[in-house]
């Protein structure tokens, strides 16, 4: 480098750009050769040239020779810099500043903890989406990494807007921008609308104070418009779990209520667009009001939470349940939310008109003390600590193969993408590290609420026996055993059309109750 004057700055929170002394610089027309300056200084890591090759370029494409000539333009990039590109035959790295090597250490942080200032800069340098302008759809890998990225951006954004309306509540002039900032990203939250137009008035009256005129009444704020970009199944709401954790939560459609108690691998909006879950809520909002929230350390919920027992989780389905005003509604649980659905149905069975759960258990893994399923479980998670968020996509293929069997290619690529954007490598350690504690064997003979239990016969992931097991204990519940291996049914299969004609019929049967 050639001092601070010349140090060359890469944005990458919006549109790609590469600054020198605060001046853009011209880049190259080759998209992919500035999606590849743009990955290598994100991850500010040594790649080997095999790797990036199969990142961004397809084998009839002679990927060495145009990894060789897209380093070449990047060299062009750097100018007196080039030195910060270190390459030899085997490997590449790039070591430049980049605007969100300054947001990543809030990812993880309590941002209650950090200064408004710090806060305030750190949105200042969000321009938009991450790398709003590179996406690369036939390069899988680079996406679902750009996406994942994209998703931690989000959630960091949301976060730190939260927190600056709360905290500068008594000073209504300095939180009005964030607060309408924070509406234009959650447009449909009610009580953030109220928040931000008390706010409106407190200025316009403090204006008027000043100028010695009396304040305008406010206008009612007449109703949005629904566009593409405020898609009603896409509108998320945030509430606070009694930790202080945000947790966020959406509704859609109309009719009896279902809440979908939180799994782990879900995202809100996200989930719309993937073929592994995008038919559950189709058909779970076509004749009812569907109510989702995604689990702590997942989705658009709060990461990186350090509490994440059994009792956490039962305590956040409370604090859903109170912010989205469900007075009676049918509980569905699904792998390890089932067990919290029973926990949560024994406490509130006067919220609860009937509880369906699929695909549960009522041990966890190591609950079940079988030593050889303990041995293999904790090998797995090693590798889920160590290769979840990899580029190399191989742990996560096998691991959709666990969780879905039947999968084509595209569920493959969609799954891949799923376990990136909704949770981090640690998150996932440490969340199945607490699901395989779980034992509510002595909760199930207290239920008293109507219950359905469905399993897949040949589930990898929670063995048929454990649904047999979870409705024996249960008064008077009724098992359903569907001809299917996967543990996330999938569309088109006839046990998932069976499923849902399962639940319909006991919605219709148990919701009037």
């Amino acid at each position: 480098m050639n001092g601070a004057q010349h140090m060359l700055e890469l944005r990458v929170l919006g549109d790609f750009q590469v600054m020198r002394d605060g001046q853009p610089l011209d880049l190259p027309p080759s998209r992919k050769t500035r999606a590849l300056l743009a990955y290598l200084a994100v991850t500010g890591r040594r790649h080997q040239r095999e790797r990036l090759c199969e990142i961004f370029w397809d084998i009839p494409d002679d990927p060495r020779g145009a990894l060789r000539w897209s380093l070449s333009k990047i060299r062009q990039v750097l100018g007196d810099d080039e030195s910060a590109l270190a390459t030899d035959r085997n490997a590449v790295a790039l070591n430049l500043e980049t605007d969100h090597a300054r947001l990543a250490p809030l990812v993880k942080a309590d941002l209650s903890s950090r200064s408004t200032e710090e806060l305030e800069a750190a949105l200042a340098s969000i321009r938009g989406c991450f790398l709003a302008d590179l996406s690369l759809e036939r390069c899988f890998d680079y996406e679902a990494w750009r996406q994942a990225i994209a998703s931690e951006v989000e959630i960091v954004e949301l976060g730190i807007l939260r927190e600056l309306v709360e905290r500068l509540a008594d000073q209504p002039r300095r939180a009005l921008p964030f607060a309408q900032r924070l509406r234009s990203l959650v447009p449909d939250d009610a009580r953030l609308a109220a928040e931000t137009e008390a706010l409106e008035d407190k200025v316009r009256s403090a204006a008027a104070q000043a100028t010695g005129r009396a304040p305008q009444p406010t206008s009612p704020t007449p109703p949005r418009p629904v566009t593409s970009s405020q898609d009603p199944r896409r509108a998320v709401q945030f509430c606070r779990a009694l930790d202080g954790t945000r947790l966020a939560h959406a509704s859609t459609g109309n009719g009896p209520a279902i809440l979908r108690a939180a799994h782990w691998m879900s995202h809100l909006t996200f989930d719309w667009d993937s073929p592994i879950w995008r038919h559950w809520m189709r058909e779970l909002s076509r004749q009812n009001r569907l109510v989702r929230y995604d689990e702590r350390c997942n989705g658009l919920s709060q990461r990186h939470v350090v509490d994440i027992s059994f009792e956490t989780m039962l305590s956040d389905l409370e604090c859903v349940v109170e912010a989205t005003g469900l007075e009676r509604f049918t509980l569905l649980g699904l792998s390890q939310s089932c067990a919290v659905s029973i926990a949560y149905a024994i406490r509130h069975p006067e919220k609860v008109s009937g509880m369906i759960l699929y695909g549960g258990y009522v041990k966890g893994w190591r609950a079940r003390g079988d030593a050889g399923e303990i041995a293999t479980r904790e090998a797995a998670a090693t590798l889920m600590r160590e290769s979840w968020g990899k580029p190399n996509p191989m742990f996560r293929q096998a691991f959709c193969s666990m969780f879905i069997p039947g999968a084509t290619h595209e569920h493959f690529a969609w799954m891949d993408d799923l376990m990136l954007r909704t949770v981090s490598p640690d998150d996932a350690w440490r969340l199945q590290s607490s699901f395989s504690v779980i034992d509510v064997g002595d909760l199930l003979e207290k239920v008293s609420v109507p219950t359905l239990v469905l399993h897949a016969r040949d589930d990898n992931v929670a063995p048929v026996e454990s649904g047999r097991t979870m409705a024996a204990g249960i008064p008077g519940a009724r098992f359903i055993e569907l001809d299917s291996q996967n543990h996330i049914l999938l569309e088109g299969e006839p046990a998932f059309e069976e499923f849902i004609d399962h639940v319909r019929a006991f919605i219709a049967e148990t919701a009037g109750r």
